[in-house]
């Protein structure tokens, strides 16, 4: 059974740290089940991201969706920061190293992250990124904050990021306009 740990940091954020089942012919390791998350919907939909050394996503975040994480190769930095106003944790930062160490083991770290809470990753290394979510693509829910919005002041890993166009044109959390602003009343 895996190892299933609410985060100290915000609310209804959850790392798990699967069993990993492993002999001479490789390794075995369920890396998610929706039991393992109280009260979480069916995820209904799985993406993947192939990512270079030095890349950043995000910070992104969902007003309906929430997202279940897991580095099958390479390792990221995840920076996640509660946006949701009037949240015990209301903006909290929190940054999870996932994926391949430096002494060269794997630590198949998953991290679920609930609608309000804005996420991104940083490219340790070439990395991929697999992402399970309960909700189909809805451009209106596809929201960001600036990765590098003082505000919010997180540690990145990166010297000289990689970044898209749409994550360098992101609103600092002050300018977010209060329609596309995550309050607590959200699903966790």
């Amino acid at each position: 059974m895996a190892n299933v740990m609410a985060s100290d940091a915000i609310a209804g954020v959850y790392i798990v740290e699967p069993v990993v089942h492993g002999d001479a012919r490789g390794f075995f390791v369920e890396t998610y089940r929706r039991a393992w998350v109280p009260g979480a919907r069916e995820m209904i939909q799985s993406n993947r991201g192939d990512r270079q050394a030095g890349a950043i996503v995000g910070l992104h975040y969902h007003l309906h969706q929430a997202d279940y994480w897991y580095v099958p190769f390479g390792s990221c930095r995840v920076v996640l920061h509660d946006l949701r106003t009037g949240s015990s944790t209301d903006g909290a930062t929190q940054v999870i190293d996932i994926g391949r160490r430096a002494d060269g083991t794997h630590d198949h770290t998953g991290v679920f992250i609930p609608p309000g809470v804005a996420h991104g990753f940083a490219a340790l290394s070439d990395m991929t990124i697999t992402y399970l979510v309960d909700g189909y693509y809805n451009p209106t829910d596809e929201l960001g904050v600036a990765w590098d919005d003082p505000a919010i002041a997180a540690d990145w890993g990166v010297v000289d990021p990689v970044l898209s166009g749409r994550d360098r044109a992101n609103p600092t959390r002050s300018a977010i306009e209060p329609q596309w602003q995550p309050h607590a009343a959200l699903r966790t």
